[in-house]
């Protein structure tokens, strides 16, 4: 538990933002993935020690580990080459509907990078506006467009993410949900293929699969 703990605890107020990165998120790319796979030992999300700092203050420890996972996923996931505009472009995290995160997730990937693209968040409620993202997180808040959305993407090569029940049985990539207060993931490995994204057996073996 003094492992799981000693990557779980976020700042008190007057630590540096630095120490924030170094200790939760920002950690060279072996503990980065250590930090992975410690989430998905199972800790209780309503039960594992966080003491949210100021900016995470509105922010659910739910969300705190839904962050953690989107920038972790990214790591685990291989995209064509066509999906960046050139070698400079940054690597796209959309957030679409109300934002869940707030500034955890801005906070989780400054100073990030995917296979030197400079890793961003872009929000907005409209899909078109993402398009160019390397991954979308659908909230609950566009539920009801879910079909839509996906139908919109296509074969992009995007990987879609969301909290919305069922969202990777009805033909998005990856969906979160709770089970015994743990956030846990499912998979739908056809949809990503179809879309043109490699993902690791690494992460297949940590989540549920589940086929259309």
């Amino acid at each position: 538990m003094a492992f799981l703990n000693s990557f779980f605890r976020l700042p008190t107020p007057g630590r540096t933002k630095s120490l924030f990165a170094c200790r939760l998120f920002g950690q060279p790319p072996v503990k980065s993935r250590r930090f992975f796979f410690a989430l998905l030992l199972g800790l209780p999300v309503v039960a594992a020690g966080l003491e949210p700092a100021r900016a995470q203050s509105d922010t659910s420890k739910e969300y705190q580990i839904q962050a953690a996972f989107l920038f972790h996923f990214a790591q685990f996931v291989k995209w064509p080459g066509n999906s960046f505009t050139g070698p400079d472009a940054p690597f796209s995290i959309g957030i679409l509907g109300d934002d869940p995160f707030g500034a955890v997730i801005d906070a989780t990937v400054q100073g990030e990078t995917i296979n030197n693209h400079r890793l961003i968040v872009v929000r907005s409620q409209r899909i078109e506006d993402l398009e160019g993202c390397q991954i979308i997180f659908v909230s609950r808040s566009a539920e009801a467009q879910v079909g839509e959305i996906l139908s919109q993407l296509g074969s992009r090569p995007v990987l879609t993410v969301s909290e919305v029940e069922s969202f990777a049985h009805d033909g998005g990539d990856i969906d979160f949900y709770l089970s015994d207060g743990k956030v846990r993931f499912e998979i739908n490995p056809q949809a990503a293929r179809q879309c043109g994204l490699k993902i690791s057996s690494q992460l297949l073996a940590l989540g549920k699969i589940v086929e259309q």
